[in-house]
């Protein structure tokens, strides 16, 4: 990481991004999924729906990520708004990595994995270019963000 990614960068406090999740996700479920969902174009990112297997419960649980696409797959970042602990839907993913995706254009089903080495490095340096302040954010965490790959998934029953 360079000195440039060593600094800290600046994040609204965390009650006003729990707040933003809450009512970026409101806006989905009020409007039925008109809005809150954007395609990723080349220079940003764009958002999903991601429904995983609660790991405690069994039961279905709805975050909204940013991603972008790697070829056919969705790739994205375990970070819960930079807080030190894992999201919970990387969690759940980690306990059952079969789930679903809601894009602008429909549902798919996905198979989550993490990337690692030269993968994540590619991956990573993707998503730097994207945003600028990625290693400064990431800087934050005592642990290494994972890489989350969304692959589609290869079983026909989703």
């Amino acid at each position: 990481m360079s000195d440039e990614g060593k600094k800290q960068a600046w994040l609204p406090p965390r009650w006003f991004v729990r707040l933003a999740w809450s009512t970026h996700r409101g806006l989905y479920r009020v409007t039925g999924g008109r809005v809150g969902l954007w395609r990723a174009k080349a220079n940003r990112w764009g958002t999903v729906r991601l429904t995983t297997t609660g790991r405690r419960t069994g039961q279905e649980r709805s975050v909204m990520v940013g991603y972008f696409d790697d070829g056919p797959n969705l790739v994205t970042l375990a970070m819960n708004g930079w807080a030190d602990d894992e999201p919970a839907w990387w969690l759940n993913l980690q306990a059952h990595p079969e789930a679903s995706v809601d894009l602008t254009d429909g549902r798919r089903t996905v198979r989550g994995r993490a990337a690692e080495g030269d993968e994540r490095s590619r991956l990573w340096d993707r998503w730097r270019e994207i945003d600028t302040k990625l290693d400064a954010y990431a800087a934050r965490r005592s642990a290494e963000t994972a890489v989350v790959i969304l692959e589609p998934s290869s079983d026909p029953n989703g």
